[in-house]
């Protein structure tokens, strides 16, 4: 059974500019879908988009995995006016149908999670030829002619007495191929519903649907913390290593300042047993050589999406984000920061990532931040 995800992405944005790309918690917002869905049962992930710009970001933030490729879609099929059917087809009809099944996900759906995605192609295999997402909504719905859709006005139910309605959030549709080819839709004739959580049913159309999405996908990920003990430290390095300033000359980046005082608190803490990863979005050689110095071996360097990238070492490694401990400073290590088991910020990081820290240390950046981090990490697992 070959399994296809398809992540159907337009350039274009009219009511929020360069939407799919926009940082959502500090990572573009279509790879909260993407990163589920490569942790999902899926077996080959297609983001079909007409943006330049996100093909080469693929290609080269995704390059520990074989799951993700991304192809340009035609114009006509990024129109403003055409449907996402239309894409689906012509992708579908340019491979020759090469799939059993078919799974739709939408980028703009961020609360869609991997087991959203399993459970919908777990549902084809049951003797549905489709599945969809939808959210139990106990509203009470009226049409324009101000009569009553769902429930009896004068016998008003009380909530826990009311089945509500189910309504598609638009974030998972998988389907057969032999239905997609019959009826051209994401819709089969026998379809299955999964339901997701009530605020997945958010649609991101404006400023404000963004500032609610962004709010609850950060309680989110911070509800599921647990008291663990630590057995990684991931730290980002401009803002976290260095108080954040570079000198450049003609040639171009030339110094940066660490304190040696912070290579020792690491050296402590793998004494005990703690792996240390260094994660920056940075491609720095002044990094990378001292990184080499230190002895630290796990550095990636020009990482953007850390969040996943984290996710596949906490997979690989076999432990959870509650094993780990990170330490950053801004916007791009904020879905890190609310997720991980404990999250460290130096004294003079963004407003908005102290404001989601769990620990904001005493000590700037480049001048004891880390040492001080290590230190209490040190400490807590004492416990264990």
């Amino acid at each position: 059974m070959k399994t296809i995800g398809f992540i159907p992405l337009r350039k274009g944005s009219k009511s929020i500019l360069n939407k799919n790309k926009r940082k959502m918690v500090g990572r573009p917002l279509f790879t909260w879908v993407l990163g589920e869905a490569i942790f999902s049962n899926l077996d080959e992930i297609i983001v079909y988009t007409d943006d330049e710009s996100i093909i080469d970001f693929i290609v080269k933030e995704y390059h520990w995995t074989k799951k993700v490729k991304a192809l340009m879609r035609s114009e006509s099929s990024a129109s403003d006016t055409a449907s996402t059917e239309s894409a689906i087809i012509e992708f579908c009809e340019s491979i020759e149908y090469d799939f059993d099944t078919f799974c739709l996900l939408q980028a703009t759906s961020p609360f869609t999670k991997k087991e959203d995605i399993n459970t919908c192609l777990s549902k084809l295999e049951d003797g549905f030829d489709s599945a969809l997402t939808v959210v139990n909504t106990h509203r009470f719905l009226w049409n324009k002619n101000a009569k009553p859709i769902n429930y009896n006005p004068l016998k008003r139910p009380r909530r826990q007495d009311f089945d509500g309605l189910l309504v598609e959030n638009g974030a998972v549709y998988t389907v057969t191929k032999q239905a997609l080819k019959r009826n051209k839709n994401r819709i089969g004739n026998k379809t299955a519903v999964v339901k997701m959580p009530e605020e997945s049913l958010l649609e991101i159309d404006s400023e404000y649907d963004w500032v609610a999405v962004e709010s609850l996908l950060i309680e989110r990920q911070k509800r599921a913390k647990e008291s663990k003990k630590i057995t990684h430290f991931v730290l980002d390095v401009d803002g976290v290593f260095t108080d954040g300033t570079i000198t450049y000359n003609k040639e171009g980046e030339h110094t940066k300042n660490f304190d040696m005082r912070d290579g020792m608190g690491l050296e402590i803490l793998r004494q005990f047993d703690i792996e240390i990863l260094i994660m920056t979005s940075e491609n720095s050689q002044l990094v990378a050589k001292r990184m080499e110095k230190l002895k630290i071996e796990h550095v990636y360097l020009g990482v953007k999406d850390k969040y996943t990238l984290l996710k596949n070492i906490t997979v690989k490694a076999e432990i959870s984000f509650n094993n780990v401990a990170y330490i950053g400073d801004d916007i791009n290590d904020l879905s890190n920061i609310c997720s991980v088991g404990w999250s460290l910020a130096p004294n003079n990081a963004t407003d908005i990532v102290k404001a989601h820290a769990d620990v904001v240390l005493s000590k700037n950046s480049g001048a004891g931040a880390i040492r001080e981090a290590c230190q209490f990490i040190k400490n807590y697992n004492k416990r264990f």
